[in-house]
């Protein structure tokens, strides 16, 4: 049920209400609950972290809200479950998700993270779905429904253009409105029309110039003008600029609470008129709505089957794990066969992100356990060291190449450790430990027939790729990926996973490889909508393994493409259908993920040759045949024409591609749309643009597709990272662009980061005060990623986020008062710091 339905109760009880008890809905109660209003009878309700499970803070709630959490079912994380392809899949994760949060009485959960995956190295990107925009907005409707489902809430987040971690509460991103509407904001329209959340979280970050938290254009204007959204914004913790502003904006619920400091400042706007109550009014309404649904939803001595959940994350990963490479069909592994497993990951498997999403499992089970628990004959060697930088140890590795020789299969577990990818900080290269290289090279030097599993949370360089005869992706496959990987290398299962973002070659063919993570001010997406396979394909860059690639143990042909109707008029009212039949003539039963892609050749305005519409996962038997459907309407045909600020068709003959992946094109239709022409008003603009034009000039004879089964042994050329001139940039952007750095003799603010200000005498001070602050908070030995979040998070820290940091201890004034000693103002500055209030 959605919030619409309590509005009406929502109006009544504030309509009771005083202007400081309205005021009081701001923010929260704490670190995780809502206000609640004894006297109308208002409860309050709780909010945790999620997106792949519930994590609920066991006991006392520390100020940073990364301690440990109750145990709940750890899922897949995104960067998995986005390679399953499967809306149904999704659902179900979400509503057993509910019902976890149903049996700890939480109210909302904070999840799904749908933000684009801009580039390789955000360290936050295994939260994340895709680079498409379709596939991300698809799989987080599927999962918001699926939580919502049983009443509980979803929040997704993070809104919006929030891609990378390096200083992600102070970067402006500087996006063009094409890019912004195609690319980064279109995963949130798409849930939002189609699901409703309860919630949007708005980001740390500006956007164009303005906080997303005091952004009335972002809150305002699209999310609930354009779209229709009827729930509440919250921040996301620690995210709110001003808090005033944020009211007007349309940011409801601020987190976490400031223990009334805010809820004062929103109070006294309205008593001097600078706020409208009206503003205020709205917001109680929203935050009053949501707080009902929760208390409606609860389920007293709800209890959850965990076993069965289990079995559900299991499902979830076998369905997500991806097959890039099967050379002389080493899997799945023969019954009977001498096998060596090797690396430490088999054991202590790498199966979820560092951060605030870390769950508590209810167990963990890695691929050591799943075979010994299969029965299944192995022998079994460590071959590298866990722990921070994933040392290197020649004795471990003579060992692993001894037990490898001889073998008829050898399992190599390798990846990212937790300390190369977490929230809070970005990776410094695509590279995996040069321990875990080491190790696959030499044993394959000793045994050819080897398999490598990857678990990590985003796409790695393969030096090693030649070496290996297969390769499984597992990602982060949550607390029963054992046994998934198991079944898969085993046979048990067939792997139908595709790959929801490409993994490049080497990170110089990234296309915001030059712009990322961007300068102390700024990141300039100067890629524009060329983000992921939209580059590569376009620019005829080959990466490693393409958007949408994924092997399997059978084989399946596509025939008898029908596009109807052609041509297409274009309307709003219009549709086309596409069918395909798609047959699994192998002799194991199968899923196949058929991809349809839509292009158009000499366009007036620049775009990406393809760019996916629509998907579908089809389950065969061997031998069996069935029909794909899509339909597609005048979005799936249309870019946004920021002169106009609406979204638009240009006419022509446009390409139906139906593929294995977006370099995999097994059938190609065409169907002619009638366009409005209003591509013509910007000509003079697309003048300014020759580079942008310039990626979409290969030769047009040039193949379309090169088949999934022959990729590994394509090889990527050579050449100069993607480079867009200022002027380009700055004319497609529509403004001059911003100053990316901190301009001589500018002072600092409260929005001025530490690592601005750590170079003063200042900022050497306050620094030394913040490291002893949070290691009172999280005490003496906080494991390792959460020491490297911290580290991370507080060089990149506004001034005006010390208040997160010390709570009460840290009012207003003492902010004011940092801020004048880093101004060299110390006098002024001290007695701010040092006054009673």
């Amino acid at each position: 049920m959605g919030l619409d339905s309590y509005l009406a109760q929502a109006r009544e009880l504030v309509a009771q209400m005083t202007l400081e008890e309205k005021s009081l809905l701001c923010s929260g109660q704490g670190f995780w609950e809502l206000q609640g209003i004894e006297r109308l009878g208002l409860d309050g309700v709780m909010v945790n972290d999620g997106p792949h499970g519930l994590r609920k803070q066991a006991g006392g709630t520390d100020q940073l809200g990364l301690n440990e959490s109750v145990p709940a079912t750890c899922f897949p994380a995104a960067c998995a479950t986005a390679c399953s392809f499967d809306r149904t899949l999704l659902r179900e994760v979400g509503a057993a998700i509910a019902e976890e949060c149903l049996q700890e009485k939480v109210s909302v959960v904070l999840g799904p993270g749908v933000n684009i995956k801009r580039n390789p190295l955000c360290g936050r990107n295994f939260e994340y779905f895709s680079e498409d925009p379709l596939l991300a907005g698809e799989l987080g409707a599927a999962l918001v429904e699926g939580i919502q489902s049983l009443g509980i809430g979803a929040s997704v987040k993070h809104f919006a253009a929030n891609n990378q971690e390096t200083r992600r509460a102070a970067i402006d991103s500087v996006v063009d409105m094409r890019a912004l509407r195609e690319i980064y904001l279109a995963p949130f329209e798409r849930i939002v029309k189609q699901a409703q959340p309860w919630t949007v979280m708005c980001s740390y970050n500006k956007v164009n110039g303005v906080f997303a938290s005091d952004n009335r254009w972002l809150l305002g204007d699209v999310l609930r003008g354009e779209w229709g959204f009827e729930g509440a914004v919250i921040s996301d913790w620690g995210a709110t600029n001003d808090r005033v502003a944020g009211v007007r904006a349309g940011l409801d619920l601020e987190m976490p609470g400031t223990s009334g400091r805010n809820d004062k400042l929103v109070a006294a706007a309205v008593r001097d008129g600078s706020l409208p109550m009206e503003a205020l009014d709205a917001l109680a309404v929203r935050v009053c709505a949501l707080t009902l649904a929760a208390v409606d939803a609860r389920k007293e001595g709800f209890r959850y089957d965990a076993a069965a959940h289990h079995a559900l994350a299991q499902k979830a990963s076998e369905a997500s794990c991806v097959l890039l490479k099967n050379e002389a069909g080493l899997l799945p592994i023969e019954p009977g066969a001498h096998i060596a497993l090797i690396g430490s990951f088999a054991k202590a498997p790498r199966y979820q992100g560092a951060g605030s999403s870390k769950i508590n499992p209810t167990r963990i089970e890695g691929v050591f356990d799943a075979l010994c628990a299969m029965g299944v004959p192995f022998s079994y060697a460590e071959g590298y060291l866990r722990g921070k930088n994933a040392e290197r140890s020649e004795e471990l590795i003579e060992e692993a190449c001894a037990l490898a020789t001889g073998k008829e299969a050898v399992i190599i577990i390798a990846g990212l450790p937790e300390d190369y990818e977490s929230e809070g900080f970005d990776r410094k290269d695509m590279r995996m430990p040069a321990s875990h290289v080491e190790l696959i090279e030499r044993v394959a030097a000793v045994n050819p027939h080897v398999a490598v599993v990857l678990q990590l949370g985003a796409p790695v360089e393969l030096p090693w790729e030649g070496a290996a005869a297969a390769i499984l992706v597992s990602y982060l496959g949550g607390q029963a990926a054992g046994g998934a990987v198991a079944n898969l290398l085993l046979g048990r299962a067939n792997p139908c996973g595709k790959l929801a973002e490409t993994w490049p070659r080497r990170y110089e063919d990234t296309p915001s490889y030059r712009y990322f993570p961007g300068e102390a001010k700024t990141v300039e997406y100067r890629e524009s909508v060329f983000v992921g396979y939209r580059y590569f394909d376009t620019a005829g860059i080959k990466p490693a393994y393409p958007f949408g690639f994924g092997l399997s143990y059978t084989t399946f042909t596509y025939s008898d493409l029908v596009v109807r109707p052609s041509p297409f008029d274009g309307s709003s009212e219009g549709r086309v259908t596409v069918r395909c039949t798609v047959a699994n003539t192998g002799e194991r039963a199968g899923a196949e993920i058929v991809q349809l892609y839509v292009g158009l050749r000499g366009s007036k305005v620049f775009r990406a040759r393809k760019e996916l519409r629509g998907f579908a996962k089809v389950e065969l038997a061997p031998g069996e045949r069935k029909a794909a459907t899509f339909t597609l309407e005048r979005r799936s045909f249309a870019y946004y024409n920021s002169a106009a600020g609406a979204w638009a068709v240009e006419g022509g003959r446009w390409d139906i591609f139906i593929g294995a992946s977006s370099a995999d094109i097994r059938l190609v239709g065409t169907v002619d749309v009638k366009g409005d022409g209003s591509e013509a008003g910007l000509a003079a603009l697309m003048a300014q643009l020759p580079s942008y034009f310039a990626l979409a000039g290969k030769p047009a004879d040039e193949p379309l597709s090169i088949p999934d089964a022959e990729f590994a042994l394509s090889k990527s050329p050579a050449g100069e990272p993607l480079s867009i001139p200022d002027a380009e940039f700055a004319a497609l952007y529509g403004k001059p662009l911003p100053p990316a750095q901190r301009l001589p003799g500018e002072p600092f603010t409260a929005n001025s980061t530490m690592s601005e200000i750590q170079d003063t005498f200042a900022g050497r001070v306050i620094l030394a005060q913040i490291h002893k602050q949070a290691k009172k908070l999280m005490g003496d030995t906080p494991s390792e990623d959460v020491q490297d979040i911290i580290d991370a998070s507080i060089l990149d820290m506004p001034l005006r986020s010390m208040m997160l940091f010390g709570g009460d201890r840290v009012p207003p004034r003492m902010v004011e008062g940092m801020v004048d000693m880093a101004n060299g103002k110390l006098l002024s500055g001290l007695i701010k710091m040092w006054r009673k209030d």
